[in-house]
């Protein structure tokens, strides 16, 4: 059935259209007019949506082209961003070096250079150890420095290596002063503190010396082991001891170990030069 009402459809159109054909002139451009009409509006639809299509295209293909364009900057960006950190970077690292050879030729007493090659930071053990040993001139319980202040001293020493103590380390203990007020005390290593920073107290001050927060505190030169006024660091806290005889002082160390790479061990008679 729907078959049969489909193809009279299409025959009474192809009889319209032959009807059309059939006309006289006048007639048929007078129903070709009428026709032309009445199509216009689908024609000029058509023909908008054509231009319309096209338009997109175009609008795609521009923002594929826009799209290729923003990933090429931004690769430049990254690529840019690489090299300003690079430069960044050996710009740091020739501040660094400049400040150690400012440090070494500055320096009055002997130094020996040395490459910090391993660190042990870990609990209460507070060490590093050097590249250089007794072939180079390296002895036990000699003053290891940095251009940031007192680092430690060394410990055990071999033909080629060095183990320093850390100014953090319990067993580390140095005869110190506060530099504004000349008061005196003993810096003893306190391990790390929650942040991971190394910390130390100084002990024995004078309960009445009015030693404050922000104090630098420099080595002493007694003892003959650290040369004098070498910066330890700077006080934190300051508390009077329980028994009210001395006051103590909780100190962050200057020199922090994981920022090295380079220190220097003292060498000859620093007892003779701490008397001077």
């Amino acid at each position: 059935m729907v078959e049969k009402k489909s193809f009279l459809k299409w025959a009474t159109a192809v009889l319209a259209l032959l009807l059309l054909f059939s006309l006289p002139d006048g007639c048929t451009a007078r129903v070709k007019g009428i026709f032309k009409d009445a199509t216009s509006p689908a024609n000029r639809f058509f023909t908008q949506t054509v231009q319309s299509l096209k338009e997109g295209a175009a609008a795609i293909r521009g923002l594929g082209g826009m799209l290729e364009e923003n990933s090429r900057l931004s690769e430049e960006i990254i690529y840019l961003q690489a090299q300003l950190a690079e430069r960044e970077n050996l710009e740091q690292a020739n501040r660094h070096l400049q400040d150690q050879l400012d440090f070494y030729t500055k320096q009055k007493r002997a130094m020996i250079p040395c490459q910090v090659t391993s660190r042990t930071i870990s609990g209460w053990w507070q060490s590093v150890r050097l590249d250089k040993g007794r072939a180079q001139g390296i002895e036990a319980n000699r003053a290891v420095i940095s251009p940031d202040g007192l680092v430690g001293r060394t410990a055990a020493v071999s033909a080629f290596t060095a183990d320093v103590l850390l100014i953090s380390d319990p067993a580390c203990k140095v005869s110190a002063r506060v530099n504004r007020t000349g008061s005196f005390g003993l810096v003893t290593g306190r391990g790390v503190n929650a942040k991971g920073y190394p910390v130390a107290r100084m002990q024995f001050i004078h309960k009445d010396a009015p030693v404050k927060v922000g104090d630098a505190v420099v080595t002493s030169g007694l003892g003959g082991v650290f040369p004098k006024d070498i910066l330890i660091g700077y006080i934190e806290t300051v508390d009077t001891e329980d028994a009210g005889l001395y006051q103590i002082a909780d100190i962050i160390p200057q020199a922090v170990t994981e920022l090295m790479d380079v220190v220097f061990v003292a060498a000859g008679d620093e007892a003779a030069e701490a008397e001077e």
